[in-house]
């Protein structure tokens, strides 16, 4: 049987190398968006948690809610290592 290795018709370019083919570059973000979006993502993990604990899905629900503060974590250490005003 002969199979032959064919490159894809679109290749990725630029910074987001990983993308799929013919999606939209992922722009670099402001370290005010960055911040933003990680705080967002652990309100919704924290959300995730809260609502696997209502389904009784006790183990799914411990990952969630302790991987919210994680995010948090990462969050302020942006903030610091950019040097944002600091949080009160």
């Amino acid at each position: 049987m002969f199979i032959a290795i064919a490159r894809p018709a679109v290749e990725p370019q630029g910074p987001d190398a990983v993308a799929v083919p013919g999606s939209p570059a992922i722009a670099e973000l402001s370290p005010r968006a960055l911040h933003a979006r990680l705080l967002e993502n652990a309100a919704l993990r924290r959300m995730r948690g809260v609502e696997r604990r209502r389904e009784r899905r006790f183990d799914d629900a411990d990952y969630w809610l302790h991987a919210a503060p994680a995010a948090v974590r990462k969050a302020c250490a942006l903030r610091e290592a950019r040097s944002f005003a600091p949080l009160p």
